[in-house]
């Protein structure tokens, strides 16, 4: 294994990946000449780091989290729980990407203070509940498309709460609020249609409150009910009892958060582009350390990859997709129906392969996606349609016919997934330029350097990945 460069402490995931990307501009997507047969370990799952984070700073005692993300997203969140007090360390660990993290609760949560929220949806909601039990004012902002981001629900059931918020009626961020250093809790009812996050918020934060929380959701449907259940088994990893007696609604009393140390999984859905590749250039790609239960999305991608004709193995704790000949080797994926609602961060990358497949695909159960990083369903449809595509944007997803796709600019938007989801296609489509690779940064510093090593031979490509070939 090669030892990354991104484990040493100097390193900035806010601003040394454009450099690794290349010169500033269009990151030109490199064309597949050859199957795979890379092998790759990856960093640590976002979801997982900063929930972890959060429930470690409101924990009993210190906890040390082995092997956590880092990216812009949970510095992000780091840096947001330092403002409220919390001590982060960073101390020595086994992980090929970073050091591990010792997170120590202060003995009262500090106000006085504003969080700046980036991006990163995992800060903007889940840090005001936890604000609220600080002792005085804190204000949140993030970068501009963060502006657009749905918030009502947050700042409403903090209001319905008892806690004083000022957003001038705006729904949205920037917004402030005061914290009283405590919380009543009771019974709540939230409407979370437009993110699964709004849910997971607070139940983080329930225990803490003076009566708990009885948390009913009254919308039509919630989305990635996965990260829900994926907060629970945090919680109650925890020692926190979280009852659900029916579908839509959880109950938490007040209770003590164990402190615990533990390791933090691989990023599942940062796997997608990778384990899609195999599809599109041929050959195999494996990633080590899957887990062998999860709640992590990303899981679905050993049902999802055969629907479009792939191989899915496990050897021990690595699974490997084998793709065949691959588009570029000659092969036609199948159109594919498919309903993520339970995984619609997989999407992008799902759609991109749709885009190459020779049949007509809908995917659906993404309507929410319209208010993630940008409006994925209309980014996507536009890229793809740039290059020649055939995608219909529908009221819960896209509809993709099957057309040969040429080269040109593909824009990431600032969005991650997106940037990926173009570096997909780009493996069969010569001429691909993404005009920001290093948003990838959010949750993949390292994307690039993966990205290119995953198609050296022999796995000396990049020396900042820990790739090798199989």
């Amino acid at each position: 294994m090669l030892i990354s460069k991104y484990s040493q402490p100097d390193f900035d995931p806010y601003g040394d990946n454009q450099r690794n990307a290349g010169e500033p501009g269009p990151w030109q997507a490199p064309v597949a000449t050859a199957p795979l047969a890379a092998r790759l370990q990856l960093p640590g799952s976002k979801s997982l780091t900063n929930r972890e984070l959060v429930l470690a700073a409101l924990a009993d005692g210190p906890s040390t989290l082995r092997r956590p993300l880092r990216s812009r997203d949970s510095e992000l969140m780091i840096e947001a729980l330092r403002a409220l007090g919390v001590s982060i360390e960073a101390v020595p660990g086994d992980g090929a990407y970073g050091p591990d993290r010792r997170i120590t609760p202060p003995e009262e949560l500090l106000g006085g203070t504003s969080i700046e929220c980036g991006l990163a949806g995992t800060v903007m909601r889940f840090m005001p509940p936890m604000a609220a039990l600080a002792l005085g004012p804190v204000a949140f902002d993030g970068d501009e498309y963060a502006r657009k981001r749905p918030m009502r629900a947050t700042i409403e059931s903090l209001r319905s709460l008892g806690v004083d918020v000022n957003d001038d009626g705006r729904g949205s961020l920037p917004f402030s609020l005061y914290g009283t250093g405590r919380v009543t809790g009771g019974e709540l009812e939230i409407d979370a249609s437009e993110s699964s996050q709004f849910v997971s918020a607070l139940l983080m934060v329930a225990p803490r409150f003076e009566e708990g929380l009885l948390l009913r959701h009254t919308g039509d449907r919630l989305p990635s009910m996965p990260h829900i259940e994926m907060t629970v088994e945090c919680l109650r990893a925890r020692g926190v009892t979280v009852e659900s007696p029916e579908p839509g609604v959880w109950k938490v009393a007040r209770q003590p958060i164990r402190a615990r140390d533990l390791t933090i999984e691989p990023d599942l859905s940062n796997a997608a582009p990778f384990l899609a590749a195999a599809l599109v250039a041929g050959g195999t790609v494996t990633i080590d350390d899957w887990p062998a239960t999860t709640t992590q999305v990303g899981a679905h991608l050993e049902e999802l990859l055969p629907r479009f004709g792939a191989s899915v193995t496990r050897h021990g704790d690595a699974l490997t997709v084998d793709g065949g000949d691959g588009v570029r080797g000659g092969a036609q994926l199948p159109g594919v129906e498919l309903d993520l609602s339970e995984g619609g961060e997989l999407a992008p990358a799902l759609v991109a392969l749709a885009a190459l497949a020779a049949g007509p695909s809908r995917i659906t159960g993404i309507g929410h996606l319209r208010g993630h990083e940008t409006d994925r369903l209309a980014a996507l449809a536009a890229e793809i349609n740039g290059l020649g595509g055939a995608v219909t944007e529908l009221e819960d997803g896209l509809e993709l016919q099957p057309r040969k796709l040429h080269g040109g600019p593909w824009k990431a938007y600032a969005d991650h997934r997106m940037a990926t989801s173009g570096s997909i296609i780009g493996l069969a489509v010569e001429g691909v330029a993404i005009d920001d690779i290093a948003t990838t940064s959010k949750t993949l510093p390292e994307f690039p350097e993966l990205w290119r090593g995953m198609l050296s031979h022999d796995g000396a490509g990049s020396d900042a990945a820990a790739i090798g070939s199989v």
